[in-house]
């Protein structure tokens, strides 16, 4: 069957007209409280300097890698079967990392002052540096993948290189930008050589919640307007791997409570018995929007369901979020250099302006998302892989 994207009718211009709409009036809300009251209008400080701008740019950035190493399955790992999947997953990757950069640079205030402070002054011993770097580098290459793609060079010599180019700077960055945190020994709710590996984990468990929301969306959520590699997909392995995602997810995160929990580190186990676990949004992100879908996916006869599926995706998108959020703001309650000698936490709850910034950052994504379905094939798949294989044929293409 031919693919059928409702993203480039009336459907797509639709949200596209709405989507536009809230990016321009959070935009300009944003622009307006930042030019005139600067970070005053942030509820950050001195004490609490990161919030929730700097949680929203680490879910992008972590959800624009993951879509990055999922697209690394058949164009580096050769796993043929998610070809459906990977021009959409590398044109997301883009478009989900220029919008985190916007609501950072926003967040920075003053963003042109880079532009003579890095030629001029280069720290190369910053690990913050270098997540400019390799995300600066990652973007060229995601642009460069794509093209060659949307040429219909899949499979060239030439594509495989940027491919593995491109798949090892989304370790690096990602890994890299694990690394502002975990070697934070004055923060040690950050502190953790294993850092990396819990932002690898998610980060790939985001991208595969996002692919599949997004997939779906440009379908109508409709699977019989999907080709048939992709319905196969939809049916086949991806359903079975967003499962196991999930559950290393969840084990990952419940590990990491019970060793804070039981840390002889009093500001480690503070965060987690008084911040994260006493609260009430922390716990529905935990068991409505990771374990609900866990236990959806694993039963059979709910996993290849469409509609179990988008709710699976919605759930672990908006789960994955506040885990982002507690993350980075629950780092930062025990005050700096004081410790639980100061018995209160700080108080954080993210302002106007800051809601602002994240819900642009969405509408941003959604913004350029529906252009990319209007003027490039984001369904395309090689040659060699037949619209009308079977899933049998499809799962074993070489």
């Amino acid at each position: 069957m031919s693919d059928t994207n409702i993203m480039k009718g009336k459907a797509g211009s639709g949200l596209l007209v709405i989507s536009g709409v809230v990016f321009l009036v959070c935009l300009i809300f944003a622009l307006v409280q930042i030019s005139s009251q600067g970070h005053s209008s942030f509820n950050t400080s001195s004490t609490l300097p990161w919030g929730q701008p700097i949680a929203t740019y680490l879910y992008f950035a972590l959800a624009s890698s993951g879509l990055g190493l999922l697209a690394s399955l058949p164009l580096v790992f050769g796993f043929k079967q998610y070809y459906p999947l990977a021009k959409r997953c590398i044109y997301l990757a883009f478009i989900v990392l220029v919008s985190g950069m916007t609501v950072l640079a926003l967040e920075l205030g003053n963003t042109f002052r880079m532009l003579w402070a890095i030629p001029l002054n280069f720290q190369a011993q910053s690990a913050m540096f270098w997540m400019g770097v390799f995300y600066t580098l990652d973007l060229l290459f995601l642009l460069w993948k794509f093209r060659k793609m949307d040429t219909g060079e899949w499979d060239s010599k030439t594509t495989k290189q940027v491919g593995i180019a491109s798949f090892i700077l989304v370790l690096l960055a990602s890994g890299n930008l694990a690394l502002i945190f975990g070697m934070m020994s004055m923060r040690p709710f950050w502190f953790d050589a294993l850092m990396p590996i819990y932002f690898y984990l998610t980060a790939i468990t985001t991208g595969l919640a996002v692919i599949v929301f997004f997939a779906y969306l440009a379908h109508g959520f409709k699977r019989e307007n999907m080709c048939q590699p992709l319905q196969n997909l939809m049916t086949g392995a991806l359903p079975k791997l967003f499962a196991a995602l999930i559950g290393g997810t969840l084990l990952l995160i419940v590990v990491r409570a019970i060793t804070g929990l039981y840390t002889n580190n009093p500001e480690i186990s503070l965060v987690w018995s008084d911040y994260l676990l006493s609260s009430a949004i922390y716990h529905l992100a935990l068991w409505v929007g990771l374990l609900l879908p866990f236990i959806i996916l694993l039963k059979s006869s709910l996993r290849n369901q469409m509609n179990m599926q988008v709710l699976a995706s919605v759930l672990v998108m908006l789960g994955l979020f506040a885990e982002r959020f507690y993350f980075v703001v629950g780092g930062q309650v025990v005050p700096l250099f004081k410790g639980t000698w100061v018995p209160d936490l700080i108080a954080y709850t993210p302002s106007a302006t800051e809601w602002a910034l994240t819900l642009m950052g969405w509408a941003m994504i959604f913004v350029l998302y529906v252009l990319g379905e209007k003027f490039f094939n984001l369904s395309a798949v090689p040659d060699h892989i037949s619209n009308d294989a079977t899933p049998q044929q499809a799962a074993t293409v070489s």
